[in-house]
């Protein structure tokens, strides 16, 4: 196996050290060809390395950070789904045995939120809070 990522959680730490370190080379190395990054900042997603490299560097001048915190790893032979608390990503273990993102969504600053739901109010037959009597 080339250098890389030998497993998805892995490959989120090397994302991480990429992002930290701001090394373009290093980030642009986890994505495989035509992958695409998606973040939260209202720009345009990235296609390939170049464009990839480029929104890195633009998120990077908003001093945006990405810490990986994988908080699921669902895998399926030579893809896999990371679920973690700042991003979804699909990934795909190449032939030379190399982990890559192929998509990459990210919210750098706000964490995604674990859907929520109210219990509904017993005392009015679960039809829902301030309605008054129907």
């Amino acid at each position: 196996m080339s250098e890389g990522a030998h497993t998805p959680e892995e490959l989120e730490t090397l994302f991480e050290d990429a992002f930290v370190t701001r090394d373009r080379d290093a980030l642009a190395a986890l994505f495989e060809d035509g992958a695409v990054l998606v973040s939260d900042d209202r720009v345009p997603e990235a296609r390939g390395a170049r464009e990839i490299t480029h929104l890195a560097t633009a998120m990077w001048g908003r001093n945006r950070m990405y810490l990986a915190d994988p908080r699921r790893v669902f895998q399926a032979r030579d893809t896999g789904l990371v679920v973690a608390r700042r991003g979804i990503n699909v990934v795909r273990r190449g032939r030379d045995g190399a982990w890559r993102y192929a998509i990459s969504l990210l919210s750098l600053d706000h964490p995604i939120q674990e859907e929520q739901h109210e219990p509904a109010d017993e005392s009015d037959g679960g039809v829902g809070a301030g309605r008054g009597p129907q």
